[in-house]
């Protein structure tokens, strides 16, 4: 046996019951280990079994042999653990061999299993009254998380940002406690936006030259411009620029393209278009603008809520403000409707251009419009076409595109209160009570200016929205698309008067709600069963304080480890999370497959006919334009440069060549028309 561990490095010894566990190591690696068992004699105390492990079993050796291996060892050490007495009487017994220890603090569950691993002060990490080595601890918190959601998986950055911290803070239990939804703010706190201002010489609303009534209902309301609108304003928004505007969630944006729209219906009659990506946001818009500028010009909205039924009842294409999504304006377009002469185009949510199927659609109805206005232009003596006007929150690219739409760019840059960011885990029957316990304590607190704490809660569905509300011990409200215009009024009036802790809204409402909260909290990081963006993500919580009202916003996100909402999500929530939390903004670009590419070039041709080429050439994405009529013509949806009635009905009913095929293939199969109805809108909502 002496031979066989020559050169040992450390002999390691740890009480275990009534006898000792001995490690035996060398050159950085265990040789073996095994058990000594001690008797005690008129010299003292002295071995009496030793027994080696092997595999699953223990061979008894010559007890001498454990002396012999001592006397090999450079260095004899003793686990803290170990009961004082049993502590001396191992010295006893090495003394009697003329043989030194030393005692050390070692992690015991290394210990007991039968490995040397001594901890110090900077590594010791403590639990249950105890401590142990950072790896035994990694151990634990994987064994946690399997015990808390039964999969024990975390995402490479979720594990990442649960070791920094454990190594931080030295503390296992204080993180197993974050994985239960735990609010210790020293631990969830992920980072801290800072607050920015640029320095922007404000407009005074008096120095503006606006139609009378305009400018009395602009002075009534304020008395300067926001920095983004005075520098809108600085860089010709009254002299007809087109102009892409870049600030944060809550900058004023909107207020750009209603000025400049508004004033161009009074003085010029040129309608004002404004354009929103989402039925809800339409409908908001709509009566937004009908409460404040109703009594001075009519308003109306065109909306396209399904292939098959299109929502014109309450549509005067003759109004002074025309509030449509992409769709419903898109249809008009496709379809030949005259939408008058169009003074302003407002573009809101610009950055949809870097979506899938709705990137490729709005970056057609754009140059469509441009189409449609210039054609005007050319056949209408004194009208001279339409500014344009693109808002946006989260822009990764704004020089690029705002080269590329061939307009002036306004970007403001600016928090002016800071945002502290905080990730806590828990599964979807913890969210709702720590949702509870952040709405309470933000309600309870007030501001330096007197003002209620107040929460706005983003999570993915509207059912969700009443499940939470239901549940929050404080005053709170849903809101979503599916309340009438009264219900949100009232959500809306009695945030703002401070009668409500908190509301609960569907993501797919992030862009258009404005009530001043204090504080986000994410549910969900899912739009339906999408992931958020970074861009919607930006957004979001970007609504957490206005400094009017408050000293600063917090943001927490609820994240499920390894969780998910659809089946189709190919990423968990751990993940997403700290992709969010980490991504930088996206460039806002279109990408064409040959599908989009078709898609648009065929509404190219039905609006332009022989100047389709054109209307692809000034799009923000590149067309493969000669491949795409090659298949257009090939799909007999094209005759030349003029659509067929194939063509029409696709093009009509906004459907993709993969859609279009699958149809025709129903139609000649006789399958029963509402049977295709039904296929066609569970695709879209799938």
């Amino acid at each position: 046996m002496s031979r066989q561990v020559s050169r040992v490095d450390t002999l390691f010894l740890h009480e275990r019951g009534e006898d000792f566990a001995v490690v035996v190591r060398r050159d950085g690696g265990r040789v073996f280990q095994g058990t000594l068992e001690l008797k005690q004699t008129s010299a003292g105390p002295r071995p009496a079994k030793f027994r080696v492990k092997r595999g699953d079993s223990e061979e008894p050796q010559d007890p001498s042999s454990f002396v012999d291996i001592a006397r090999e060892a450079s260095r004899i050490r003793i686990s803290q653990q170990t009961s004082p007495p049993n502590r001396t009487a191992l010295s006893e017994l090495l003394d009697g061999y003329q043989l030194d220890a030393l005692v050390v603090r070692t992690c015991r569950y290394c210990a007991s299993n039968g490995r040397y691993s001594p901890i110090t002060d900077e590594t010791a990490i403590a639990t249950d009254r105890e401590y142990i080595c950072p790896d035994c601890a990694k151990r634990e918190l994987e064994r946690e998380l399997d015990f808390s959601t039964g999969t024990g998986r975390l995402t490479g950055a979720a594990q990442q940002r649960l070791e920094e911290l454990l190594i931080e803070t030295q503390d296992l239990d204080r993180i197993t406690d974050l994985l239960s939804g735990g609010l210790d703010p020293d631990l969830t706190r992920f980072d801290t936006v800072s607050a920015t201002t640029d320095e922007v010489d404000l407009v005074e609303t008096t120095t503006l030259d606006l139609h009378p009534k305009l400018q009395e209902l602009l002075e009534a309301r304020f008395d300067t411009l926001l920095p983004v609108q005075s520098l809108a304003v600085n860089n010709g928004l009254f002299d007809g620029h087109d102009q892409l505007v870049v600030s944060a969630t809550a900058t004023g944006k909107t207020l750009i393209g209603e000025l400049a729209g508004v004033n161009r219906v009074l003085t010029e009659g040129g309608k004002l278009l404004f354009l929103v990506p989402l039925v809800a946001l339409a409908n908001q818009k709509h009566e937004d603008f009908t409460e404040r500028y109703g009594d001075l010009i009519d308003v109306t909205i065109r909306v396209g809520a399904s292939r098959i039924a299109d929502d014109t009842n309450r549509f005067d294409p003759d109004a002074d403000i025309i509030v449509g999504t992409y769709e419903g304006i898109d249809h008009a377009l496709r379809t030949d409707k005259d939408l008058g002469d169009i003074g302003t185009i407002v573009i809101d949510e610009v950055h949809t251009l870097k979506e899938g199927e709705r990137g490729h659609r709005l970056d057609g109805l754009i140059s469509r419009l441009k189409y449609y206005c210039a054609t005007r232009a050319n056949h209408r003596r004194g009208y001279d076409g339409a500014q344009s006007i693109y808002l946006s929150a989260t822009v990764g690219n704004p020089e690029t595109l705002a080269e590329r739409l061939q307009t002036t760019l306004i970007e403001f840059e600016e928090r002016p209160i800071p945002i502290d960011r905080h990730v806590t885990f828990a599964d979807g029957r913890e969210k709702v009570d720590i949702t509870n316990k952040l709405v309470r304590r933000e309600f309870d607190t007030k501001s330096s200016k007197g003002y209620r704490g107040q929460t706005i809660v983003f999570t993915n569905s509207r059912r969700r929205c009443h499940e939470i509300s239901r549940k929050l011990s404080y005053s709170s409200a849903p809101y979503h698309a599916g309340l009438d215009y009264n219900q949100r009024k009232r959500v809306e009036r009695d945030f703002g008067n401070q009668d409500l802790a908190a509301v609960v809204t569907t993501a797919a409402l992030a862009a258009g709600v404005d009530f001043p909260a204090s504080q986000v909290v994410f549910d969900s990081l899912a739009m339906g069963i999408e992931w958020l963006s970074v861009q919607e993500f930006e957004q979001m919580l970007g609504r957490a304080g206005r400094p009017d009202y408050h000293d600063e916003g917090t943001v927490y996100l609820l994240v499920e480890p390894d969780g998910a909402y659809h089946n189709s999500m190919d990423r968990t929530e751990d993940e997403v999370a700290f992709t969010l939390l980490k991504g930088e903004m996206e460039d806002v670009m279109t990408i064409y497959d040959e599908s989009a590419a078709a898609e648009e070039t065929l509404a190219n041709v039905v609006v332009a006919g022989k100047y389709a080429k054109q209307l692809n050439e000034r799009m923000i994405g590149e067309v493969p334009t000669k491949r795409a009529v090659g298949k257009l013509l090939e799909w007999e949806f094209i005759d030349g440069l003029t659509p067929t009635p194939l063509g029409r009905a696709v093009c009509r009913h906004f459907l993709s060549p993969q859609d279009a095929f699958m149809l025709l293939d129903q139609i000649r199969n006789n399958v029963d028309p509402y049977e295709i109805i039904a296929t066609m809108e569970l695709e879209d909502n799938e």
